[in-house]
């Protein structure tokens, strides 16, 4: 649904759950109460489903800036797991405006950013037993299409990033070094950053 007076746009998917008019609003409303300043949210999405018992939530939020902040948690209650999720998001919206208020004072990075879009393919355990004498490459499984931000940033500015989501890892050319990276977690919970090999 789109929500008017300058609120962001509330996209709601619901799989393998039952959706009642309670639970729809109870969604919205906690995503309507992350009325934050900055980051200013201009959509949101949430994603619910439920396997053998267990409810799975996901919150993505698009906001000003080309900022991105992703979480999702998994319970046995889906109250529960809605109220988990949008925790994480806000504490990391604290971060990120945390960040914003440092960068004001300390840095002059933020003219070195830039976005490319890379097109996300995802392929299944069947692409392992893909021939090695076949002609073609084996053909992806689309799951869901989205473009991958590859963005131009300072080290700092991506171990930052990857706090703020979900995912285990982030590509980004180094606005220092003009390098393709890699930053990840490790097992341990501290990051390691890996260069991607030039193809020259």
């Amino acid at each position: 649904m789109q929500v008017t007076d300058d609120k962001p746009i509330i996209t709601l998917t619901f799989r393998n759950e039952t959706v009642t008019d309670t639970l729809r609003d109870y969604i919205e409303k906690k995503i309507e109460s992350l009325n934050f300043d900055y980051p200013k949210i201009i959509e949101a999405k949430v994603v619910l489903s439920v396997h053998k018992g267990i409810h799975h939530a996901e919150v993505i939020l698009y906001c000003a800036n080309h900022i991105t902040i992703d979480a999702s948690s998994k319970t046995d209650d889906m109250y529960t797991t809605i109220n988990e999720t949008i925790s994480k998001i806000s504490r990391r919206m604290r971060k990120q405006k945390t960040r914003l208020l440092r960068k004001q004072k300390s840095s002059k990075g933020n003219d070195l950013r830039s976005i490319r879009y890379l097109d996300e393919k995802i392929f299944n355990e069947l692409a392992l037993d893909h021939p090695e004498e076949a002609a073609h490459d084996p053909e992806p499984v689309i799951v869901h299409k989205e473009n991958y931000k590859l963005k131009t940033l300072l080290k700092e500015d991506a171990l930052m990033e990857l706090e703020l989501s979900d995912r285990p890892f982030l590509l980004f050319k180094n606005a220092r070094r003009d390098v393709l990276q890699i930053v990840y977690r490790r097992e341990d919970g501290e990051y390691a950053l890996v260069p991607v090999p030039s193809e020259d």
